[in-house]
Formats: C-alpha cells, sequence, structure tokens
C-alpha cells in the first residue's frame, strides 16, 4: 500500500482517505478539509496521509469498509481509517465537516479536525492500548472473513445434495416484502436501482418449468411486474437524464424524482442489462426507449473512449455556466422555469413544463433541500404522458409529441452550448467494461431488425473496447489482465472481478457474433481466473494468491493487503463469485468442459451456509444454483454453407467479409434472441469454421456441415435434434 514503507520508518499512524472520485461527499470533503492549511498542517505533522482511489483498489476498499461498517453500522465514501504502521484500523468513519464547511452548526457538531486532534493526542499517550485493540479488531475481521467465505472447514469438502431451488421463492419473497408498491423499487429512501436484484425478479419465470413449479407461476409474474414497474418509474424519474442520456447512481427520494447526480459506467451497463430483458418479456416501447437511450450513452461522447473501451463515470459536480467559479451538484442538469421559457418561447415551454413537472418555484420540496442548493431549480421527469396533456391543453396529441421532441433537442443543444459539462472520471477500468460490452452485445442483437444502425454501433463500441483491452491491459505470455488504463497502463493488476466481468462481456459478444476468437478469450481468461484466485474449497478470492518465492517479484500477485476477502454478496455492482460461477456454467456448456461445471458447483458451495440463511443477498448466485441442479441447455446451429452458385453470384459474404446466414438460419437466430432464456447457450457452426472450437469441444468435432441448417439441444454430454427450437420457423 502506498505509505507503508515510509510507515515502516517511524511510529506515525497514518490516515487512509478512500474515495470515489464522482460522489459529492469527496468533493466536498476535498474543499472542506484536505485545502484547509489548518488539515493540512496536522496531517503532515502527526500522521502519513495515504490516498486512494476506490476504482483503482477495490480490494482495499473493501478491507476497511468491512471495518467501518462493523464498527459504525453504516458505511459510504469518502472513506476515512486511522491505522497502525502494520496497516491495522483504529478508528474509521466518512464524512466529518471541515474547517472551511458551511454545513457544521457549531456546538453539535464533530469536525475533521477534531477528529485528527483527538487520534493524535491518543496516539502519543497509549499508543500500545491503540495497537493491542487494532491488532484484536484484525484478529476478529480475518475470523469474520474466514467464517463469511468458507461455508466448511478448510480443505474439507462437503458431501450433500447442495443448495435447493426453493431459496428462490424464498428470496422472492424478501424482496415483494421490501417493495415500494407506489413508487417500485426496493425499501426506502436513499433508492438504487439494484439491477441485480431486478434481474432476479425478471428471470424468475424464465428458468426451466421446474423452477416455475416451486416458486408458483403468479408469483413468478408478479416478480416481473414488480421489476417492470420500477424500471418504467425509474424511466419516467428524475434518476434518468430525461434531456440526454443515462442514469445517475441512486436517488434521494422514494419517488425517484431527485438523484444524486454522478453517472456510473457500472450502472449504465447493468441497467441496459435489464431493460433489454424487461423489452424482451413486454415488448413495450417504453423498455425500448431505455435500451436505446442507454445504448446511445455508452457509444458516445464523452463516455465512449475515442481509442475504444469506456470510461468509468460523470461527476455529480459542475460549473453552472462558463462564467462560474463555483461547481454545484446537478448543475449540468436542472433547469428554472424561466430558462425554459427563454429557450423554448413561452407557449413551447409551458407544454415542456407540465410533461417535466418544472414549476415556477422548483419541484425539489425543501425537505430535501436542506441547504437551499436547488431553490427555484427543477430536476426533469415525465410527469404526464403526450395523450392526457393533449387532452388537458385541447391540442392534437402529434403535435404535442412534436412539440416534446423539439423541445427536448433545443434544451439539450442549450445544455451542450451553455453549460460545462461535468467532469470526467478518464479510467478505462476492465471489470466495468467487461459488463458495457456485454451489455452491448446483446443490445446488438435485440436492436438488430428495429434500428441496425443502432445495433451496428452497439457492436463495434463492444468490439473495440475488446480490442483496446487486449493491446493495452493483456499481457497474452502469462494471460494475466491489469485493471486500470488512464494515458497509459496503470500498475493494478486485475483482479477476479476484472476477470469475471470481462469473461461475461467476451462470452455475450461470441454469441453476438459467434466469432470463436472472442470465446477462445474469455477460455484463456477463465483458466488465468482459476490460477491466480480459486481458492482451495471453491470460490475466488478478490485478489490473487500472494507471492511465493517462486513469484516474489511479480507485480501481478501484490502482498500489501491485511486479509483476503472472497465475496459473494452482490451490491451496487455483482459479486465477482456470482459472475464467475455463471461464466463457468455457460463455458461448460459451449466447450463441453465439464471441469468448468465443477468449478461453478463449488464456486457456490463455498457460499453454501450463507446463501441458505440470506438467499436474498446472493440474488445472481442463485441463478447458478439453478444451473447446478437443472444444467443448461446449448443450442447448436450446424450447417446453412452456400453453394459455390451463390459464391458466384456475389450473395454469399456480408460486408465483414463473413459469409452470411442463410434464410433458415436467421429465422432461427430471430426466435432465440427474441427471448428470455438464461438457462441456454448458443453456438453456430459451418463447415470449416470452428476450428479450435471443434478442438476444444468434443461434441462439436463430428458435426456436419452441408446447406442445410440444423438445429441440435445439447445436454448432459450428448445432443439431440432441436426441434422444439424450429418450432415457428
Amino acid at each position: 500500500m502506498p505509505g507503508q514503507d515510509e510507515g515502516e520508518k517511524n511510529g506515525d499512524s497514518r490516515l487512509l482517505h478512500n474515495r470515489l472520485s464522482e460522489t459529492t461527499g469527496c468533493h466536498v470533503m476535498e474543499r472542506e478539509s484536505f485545502l484547509s492549511p489548518e488539515v493540512a498542517y496536522i496531517l503532515n505533522s502527526s500522521f502519513i496521509p495515504i490516498k486512494i482511489d476506490r476504482e483503482e483498489r477495490p480490494d482495499i476498499d473493501a478491507i476497511y469498509m468491512n471495518y467501518v461498517q462493523a464498527t459504525t453500522g453504516s458505511g459510504g465514501w469518502p472513506l476515512n481509517v486511522f491505522l497502525t504502521p502494520d496497516l491495522e484500523p483504529v478508528f474509521g468513519g466518512t464524512y466529518w465537516p471541515g474547517p472551511n464547511s458551511s454545513t457544521a452548526t457549531a456546538g453539535d457538531s464533530v469536525t475533521f479536525v477534531d477528529i485528527l486532534e483527538k487520534l493524535r493526542d491518543v496516539w502519543r499517550t497509549q499508543e500500545e492500548k491503540c495497537r493491542n485493540n487494532a491488532k484484536q479488531i484484525t484478529k476478529e475481521l480475518k475470523g469474520f472473513a474466514e467464517e463469511g467465505i468458507h461455508s466448511h472447514q478448510l480443505g474439507e469438502k462437503v458431501e450433500g445434495d447442495g443448495l435447493e431451488i426453493e431459496l428462490l421463492e424464498e428470496a422472492y419473497q424478501n424482496f415483494e416484502k421490501q417493495y415500494d408498491k407506489v413508487h417500485g423499487g426496493l425499501g426506502l429512501s436513499p433508492k438504487f436501482p439494484t439491477p441485480v436484484k431486478l434481474a432476479f425478479l425478471l428471470r424468475l419465470g424464465q428458468w426451466p418449468e421446474a423452477v416455475k413449479d416451486i416458486v408458483g407461476e403468479e408469483e413468478c409474474n408478479n416478480a416481473a411486474a414488480m421489476a417492470i414497474n420500477t424500471l418504467r418509474k425509474m424511466a419516467r424519474g428524475g434518476i434518468r437524464d430525461q434531456l440526454g442520456y443515462g442514469f445517475a447512481r441512486y436517488s434521494v427520494t422514494n419517488d425517484w424524482s431527485l438523484p444524486h447526480f454522478e453517472k456510473m459506467l457500472y450502472d449504465q451497463a447493468q441497467l441496459l442489462d435489464v431493460y433489454l430483458d424487461a423489452f424482451l418479456l413486454t415488448h413495450d416501447p417504453e423498455m425500448l426507449g431505455a435500451v436505446c437511450d442507454i445504448a446511445t450513452y455508452l457509444t458516445s461522447p464523452p463516455m465512449a473512449a475515442p481509442h475504444g473501451g469506456f470510461y468509468s463515470a460523470e461527476d455529480a459536480d459542475s460549473y453552472p455556466t462558463h462564467t462560474d467559479k463555483e461547481k454545484r451538484e446537478g448543475a449540468y442538469y436542472v433547469w428554472t422555469l424561466k430558462e425554459l421559457q427563454t429557450v423554448l418561447g413561452e407557449r413551447h415551454a409551458e407544454i415542456c413544463a407540465h410533461f417535466y413537472g418544472v414549476a415556477a418555484d422548483g419541484n425539489v420540496a425543501p425537505e430535501n433541500d436542506p441547504h437551499d442548493e436547488f431553490m427555484s431549480q427543477n430536476v426533469l421527469k415525465i410527469a404526464t404522458t403526450p395523450s392526457a396533456l393533449a387532452k388537458k391543453l385541447g391540442m392534437a396529441e402529434e403535435k404535442v409529441v412534436s412539440i416534446l421532441k423539439n423541445g427536448r433537442r433545443k434544451l439539450r443543444e442549450h445544455r451542450e452550448r451553455e453549460r460545462p459539462r461535468p467532469p470526467l472520471d478518464d479510467k478505462i477500468v476492465v471489470a466495468w467494461n467487461g459488463l458495457a460490452i456485454g451489455a452491448l452485445a446483446r443490445a446488438s442483437t435485440v436492436l438488430e431488425d428495429i434500428d441496425p444502425a443502432k445495433a451496428k454501433a452497439c457492436l463495434a463500441a463492444a468490439e473495440k473496447a475488446v480490442a483496446f483491452i487486449r493491446k493495452e491491459l493483456f499481457d497474452a505470455s502469462p494471460g494475466k489482465l491489469w485493471r486500470i488504463y488512464r494515458e497509459g497502463r496503470g500498475d493494478t493488476p486485475g483482479f477476479a472481478e476484472d476477470y469475471a466481468f470481462l469473461i461475461q462481456g467476451l462470452i455475450e459478444l461470441y454469441e453476438a457474433t459467434f466469432r470463436e476468437d472472442h470465446l477462445h478469450f474469455a477460455d484463456t481468461l477463465q483458466k488465468t481466473q482459476i490460477a491466480l484466485f480459486l481458492a482451495p474449497t471453491g470460490g475466488f478470492y478478490t485478489t490473487p494468491h500472494p507471492p511465493s518465492p517462486t513469484n516474489a517479484s511479480d507485480p501481478s500477485t501484490p502482498s500489501d493487503l491485511l486479509l483476503r476477502l472472497k465475496a459473494g454478496m452482490d451490491a451496487a455492482e455483482p459479486s465477482a463469485n456470482n459472475i464467475s460461477a455463471m461464466n463457468l456454467h455457460r463455458l461448460s456448456s459451449l466447450l463441453d468442459d465439464d471441469s468448468y461445471a465443477r468449478a461453478a458447483r463449488d464456486t457456490v458451495q463455498a457460499f453454501e451456509a450463507e446463501v441458505e440463511q440470506w438467499p436474498f443477498t446472493f440474488p445472481g448466485m442463485l441463478g447458478s444454483v439453478v444451473l447446478g441442479r437443472l444444467g443448461l441447455s446449448g443450442v447448436v446451429i450446424a450447417g446453412g454453407e452456400r453453394s459455390e452458385k451463390d459464391e458466384r453470384g456475389g450473395r454469399a459474404k456480408g460486408e465483414t467479409g463473413e459469409q452470411e446466414p442463410s434464410t433458415t438460419e436467421k429465422e432461427v437466430l430471430r426466435k432465440l434472441r427474441s427471448e428470455l432464456r438464461p438457462a441456454r447457450t448458443v453456438v453456430r457452426l459451418r463447415g470449416q469454421e470452428g476450428g479450435w472450437l471443434r478442438e476444444r469441444n468434443a461434441l462439436l468435432r463430428a458435426m456436419p456441415g452441408g446447406a442445410e441448417v440444423r438445429v441440435l439441444v445439447c445436454e448432459w454430454g450428448a445432443c439431440r435434434e432441436g426441434k422444439e427450437v424450429l418450432g415457428g420457423v
């Protein structure tokens, strides 16, 4: 860890400041405290300050966030932890007001200076006690980590029937109790989108029939309805950028009307996935609109890097105008009624104000604006429908729609021209790029017949990102990833989530393109992930195995950690073990590799006690419980080659130089891609194509080619004619 070597030379305590760079709290603490001469003097004279970026070192963040949550009952960013020279925690918290704070009230608020002075004095007078307490806390943290990551003793394998599908019913019941019937979403404010939970609800009824038999058809339908209503409320709320594109990280209010305005790449990628699921289930234009908006956001500046890949986030704070000297939260996104009138003219402004819920005195309730930052300001949301608005105003609906469409364009153009865009976090993080690659690959298949141009843009962006990662962040000889790129490759090795999320993206990209190099890359990374992260009893540690005498100088095996974690619970991002288990199941099906299936089952089994006790905290892993019980169906599309006559006629090759699919093959793919079937994989083989894949998957070696399209279903090591797949084609 930075500062560790320096700390070993003296007995100073150190302050670890871990920040999520896009959050308002981090910016506030920077202004109030870290730009203060008073704070600088105390820090530099009595502590060794260590500043870490959470995106770059999520492993360090997870360790000390666990400590703060365990000792204070809450967590978040900024994260501030006081450590001994051995990096053991003494005291921690999140935000404290600084000397330049305008929010602290005299007499009733502990300030950051108070904390620093108290910790300085205690360390000077009671250093031994602090060290002993920190060692005891660290011992308890290590014990808790081992309990939390091992459902059984190290080195022992548990023989038994494993986890039951009934756990999905238990998780559903918990989500039903949390569900906000009025505004959608789970729980109360602050309200997060929780895409992993929404995906669980949407897919509950799409697993094999055995799941529906256990959970109940009515319950599965209700689960999907809960998720779809939540997605609809979000799409109409202030959490969505109604003029531009993308979604904010979370909502301060229950009704999704007032967001914290930062936009994170991992949110966009996951939300694109769940809106795709919702569209496949409903064919609702509103779900499709959200899909197209998020896809546009990801494939356009500023999020799409010109050289390939996707940047991490846009900040919440920005300057209201090009001449302002002080940033404000949400300044890029909020509007006064007067501004609408100036840009649109009074008549059109009136119509747009009705539609977007704009009021003369602002639409942010005083209780949600304690510091009067949003006085007279409006966060745009969809407050009505064009048809209801047309009826209310006595206008033709087509006229209202035209005014709203033009109004949105004019407001967006004015915003882009007159307001500085929020600062961009221009790090390229492999894990988050993996999520985006997979979501965009899926979007390209769903949009292919609906919006071919957008489908091509999605696929091109996904493939460009993979090419960038292979060139800049992948060492081919050891098969290892690096995590961060910003003006050059960073020094942080890839973590388990970087491998897991990218493998997932590559699998999706293979099924969108049937380019076997994507699947080959996924297989290579999966082998590396197993070698570097797999625990003896199953499941993946967050960090690589520590250095050994043979790799002591290898920078991809860091040794500066207090303890190793193996997380399975899903949060704002899915857990690496959730995604890894699903990847292993899918690769086992695609490659007919039973060792991957065993690794998937062992990964789930590693969390057996925790999943049985709290299944609703492992919604992603519950899908692997299903697959471990019921298996996957691997669909193989074989044949469909064009004849020499077709080739001479110029109809055999597409724009990419690859052979275009036959009409029957197109119909089969269209049918497969119009369905949400999480327990299914798809492989395409033509003639001599798939040389590596045929060699890797023994079931595919003898598959015939020819002009006739054959569809087979491979399950449990055997293949049969897939007549049910061809139904309706």
